[in-house]
């Protein structure tokens, strides 16, 4: 099965700002960056339509895919940065908590929320459910997290390395599962 997945497009929050899963609306260039991913989907046809249920995904998949039924899953929203979300992080990096979630994201939940480990576990199991659905080609329009979780579950990529490739806003990736 091939999986084309989508990030969604910038978001209006300012800089350096932990959002996380934080329901947070789309950048005012939000009109370009959608001809944009339309001209990397290049008319592609799916077989259905994932979606995570955050409005900067919700949003994007229904200009996206206007005749589709899109069906959202909690299992692909970004990480939850627990009682992080919406700070600041040079607020945050000087506790004890961000400290030890720094040297190990992987494994070290949030104070409040997940761990990347987290993260990929819940992708897992929706790609498990995913899977028993027999599709040929689905599209997902989720978030950068996700899309590493993908790497590291279908491309085999270590979790620690997992940031090391860029995912920028917009990004189309596809995978195969």
């Amino acid at each position: 099965m091939k999986i084309t997945a989508i990030r969604h497009t910038r978001v209006a929050v300012a800089a350096g700002i932990c959002y996380g899963q934080t329901d947070v609306p789309l950048n005012g260039t939000y009109p370009d960056e959608l001809q944009m991913v339309q001209s990397k989907l290049n008319g592609q046809v799916f077989d259905a339509v994932f979606c995570s249920p955050l409005t900067r995904c919700r949003q994007l998949a229904a200009d996206l895919f206007p005749r589709e039924t899109i069906q959202f899953d909690e299992r692909l929203k970004e990480l939850n940065f627990g009682n992080w979300e919406m700070q600041h992080w040079n607020d945050l990096s000087d506790s004890p908590e961000a400290k030890a979630w720094f040297n190990d994201f992987v494994e070290v939940r949030t104070h409040g929320g997940e761990s990347f480990r987290d993260q990929i576990n819940r992708t897992a199991a929706f790609l498990e459910d995913l899977e028993a659905m027999n599709y040929t080609a689905v599209a997902m329009v989720a978030h950068g997290g996700i899309l590493r979780a993908l790497d590291c579950l279908l491309n085999g990529t270590a979790p620690l390395d997992a940031f090391k490739n860029q995912v920028d806003y917009g990004d189309v990736i596809a995978f195969n599962l």
